[in-house]
């Protein structure tokens, strides 16, 4: 990709983003693989719905389009998949359950939502612990990534592939954060923050001195409108796209939590498909979530000043102050390695290592 942009601001402790980098209404953002492959046999003919959290404009979103147009082109049109972004059939754990049931076939749920099915998935949801989307990508695309999607087999969720949520990101209209003592607040109440109905989610802000309220992401933007919370955490895309600026006026580029996607395919769905169709889905889905992970990394950091320039306020913490954030949270990891399996996090932490070297 090509920068239509250069951030030429000198980091000095923590820096503010203002106004002043030419503005574009959107990245250049890579165009999808080209399709390859054969036509497969002629299995009969599939309509998938699929129902996803984000907007039109997000990678999610993008990503899901190039997946049916993978089905689509390589069945002759016999597979053909509609796309519901914004959250139009539900939240993320509605929309798993519509699966269960059969009465939806696919969603993309964040690894946070899953972790009621799959426990060892909470180990995405450790603070600090993917330092770095190389990092991230290693762990996702690993054995042991992979064992977490087989072990959704008997749920009634056929999980597919991995993809890029991204790294959460503080925002809130009640004032500038760079430290965990502005969360907690001190002389005046700790910031309210929205997260996932997800108990580490909880435990972190909690250790930061937050009011954390869980909420379902379709509830949020007129939550923070009305002023129900201060405050949500979310990758800057998805802050964008979701036009939060517009009810939150500071951000801090906290990069507290790496959270994945996760493609899902109602069982009942998958059952009903011929084995060649299955292969396809899986080829699909893992293109799909590659481009997927791509689309994240060219719109992250547009997206962070794209809503500087929309006027929030963004902090970006130095390391000094990230260790700060660090330490903090220290308690979650004390409180729920042994609970998520402490070997399970050793090999993630393995994988982190071999991917820095």
């Amino acid at each position: 990709m090509t920068a239509i942009w250069r951030n030429t601001l000198t980091l000095v402790g923590a820096t503010t983003l203002t106004l002043g980098m030419a503005h574009a209404q959107s990245p250049e953002l890579s165009d999808p693989p080209e399709i390859e492959g054969d036509v497969v046999g002629d299995h009969g003919s599939h309509t998938l719905r699929m129902g996803i959290g984000l907007a039109e404009s997000s990678p999610q979103y993008l990503s899901s389009q190039y997946f049916g147009e993978i089905l689509e082109q390589r069945t002759d049109g016999r597979i053909t998949v509609n796309v519901f972004p914004n959250s139009q059939l539900g939240d993320d754990v509605q929309m798993m359950e519509m699966l269960q049931t059969g009465t939806l076939d696919m969603t993309y749920p964040s690894s946070s939502a899953t972790t009621g099915y799959v426990e060892e998935l909470a180990a995405f949801d450790l603070p600090f612990l993917l330092p770095s989307r190389e990092a991230a990508v290693a762990v996702m695309q690993s054995d042991v990534a992979q064992g977490m999607l087989d072990a959704f087999e008997g749920t009634g969720l056929k999980a597919l592939a991995f993809s890029e949520n991204g790294y959460r990101q503080l925002s809130n209209s009640a004032r500038p954060v760079s430290s965990p003592d502005d969360v907690a607040g001190l002389d005046v109440r700790g910031l309210s923050v929205r997260t996932m109905e997800n108990p580490v989610h909880l435990a972190i802000w909690e250790a930061l001195g937050a009011n954390p309220t869980p909420m379902a992401f379709g509830e949020l933007f007129s939550a923070m409108e009305q002023g129900v919370v201060d405050g949500q955490e979310n990758p800057w895309s998805t802050i964008l796209t979701s036009n939060f600026n517009e009810v939150q006026d500071y951000g801090t580029e906290t990069r507290h939590v790496y959270t994945p996607f996760i493609m899902m395919l109602s069982e009942r769905t998958w059952d009903r498909m011929a084995p060649e169709y299955q292969e396809l889905v899986l080829e699909a889905a893992r293109q799909s979530a590659e481009y997927e992970i791509q689309l994240s990394a060219e719109y992250d950091d547009w997206s962070r000043d794209q809503l500087a320039e929309r006027g929030m306020e963004i902090t970006r913490l130095d390391d000094e102050q990230l260790a700060a954030f660090q330490d903090a949270v220290q308690p979650v990891y004390e409180e729920w390695a042994p609970r998520i399996g402490e070997d399970l996090i050793a090999d993630i932490q393995k994988i982190v290592e071999e991917s820095s070297n």
